[in-house]
């Protein structure tokens, strides 16, 4: 399967290019924005990607920046592309602005590095899995039985990304409490590991888990790093998002995302190598799962 561009990522690409483009000509954004008389906080929303870029606008800002020659063409290509419409756009009416960012860097990351501690990450939940999950929300806010099946929908098609060309390349690191924790019935985990296992053997996937009696120093939330690789001359910096509830925030610093590097390898150090993590999780549901009268 082959997908376009994200136009999330096109437009933070460009973003960051317009930013890099102001601060070598030593302009502040009051500077520019009040010699195309706009306000200071669109220059901002604008490079920062916290709206969308209009053609013209650009258009603007490269008159004003006298950027030509090829520069300007791809600037203004990927203008076009950053207004087109992902999938999950379709959407938008029920999905947040930080869950729509989240599809779209996930859409084009050419890798992907997954910490998970409470449940299986979405990319590799099946749907029976991810019903309850998201059933679950009904707990904390209401929620239509309509909209769940939205959501399940959005999930299953995020998936889609496993298959894509170029292939994404994703490592997953799984706490074994994981395999464990009852989500749904004892039928619904035993489906879950299985797919995990099947996972595993795909090329591009590396799973491992991170056994409950290892000795490690990393504590914390779940988090994933989204990385990115060259697109015609522009490289976006690696994103790190965590994940809170039905919320997540990401950050993008360079000191934020190297920390986050670190502590995923030291993660991946601590975990079984993928062919012991396969055969855990195929033991796990065979003792913990085969059985649903079994009570855990």
């Amino acid at each position: 399967m082959t997908t376009p561009g994200s136009p999330t990522v096109r437009r933070r690409r460009l973003a960051a290019e317009l930013r890099a483009i102001r601060e070598t000509t030593g302009k502040s954004g009051d500077v520019v924005a009040a010699a195309l008389k706009w306000s200071p906080s669109k220059i901002s929303r604008y490079e920062l990607a916290r709206t969308g870029l209009k053609l013209r606008d650009v258009e603007r800002l490269l008159d004003y920046y006298e950027v030509t020659g090829e520069r300007r063409s791809l600037l203004v290509t990927l203008a076009r592309d950053a207004a087109q419409k992902g999938w999950w756009e379709e959407y938008a009416d029920f999905l947040s602005p930080d869950y729509q960012q989240f599809i779209g860097l996930e859409h084009e990351a050419s890798s992907i590095d997954i910490w998970h501690v409470e449940v299986v990450s979405g990319l590799l939940q099946t749907e029976a899995y991810a019903r309850h999950i998201i059933s679950s929300y009904n707990q904390v806010e209401p929620i239509a039985p309509g909209m769940i099946e939205r959501l399940v929908k959005v999930r299953m098609q995020r998936q889609q990304v496993l298959t894509r060309e170029p292939e994404l390349q994703l490592s997953v690191v799984l706490d074994e409490s994981i395999l464990r924790r009852r989500i749904g019935t004892p039928a619904v985990m035993y489906e879950q590991l299985q797919r995990l296992a099947m996972e595993s053997d795909r090329p591009n996937v590396t799973l491992r888990i991170l056994p409950l009696d290892s000795q490690h120093t990393v504590i914390g939330e779940s988090f994933v790093i989204f990385r990115f690789g060259p697109d015609n001359n522009a490289i976006l910096q690696d994103v790190v998002s965590a994940e809170h509830l039905r919320s997540d925030f990401s950050v993008e610093g360079e000191r934020e995302t190297y920390l986050h590097r670190i502590a995923f390898q030291m993660l991946v150090n601590a975990s079984l190598d993928p062919a012991s993590s396969r055969d855990l999780m195929l033991k796990t549901a065979q003792e913990y799962w085969a059985d649903p009268q079994r009570v855990h």
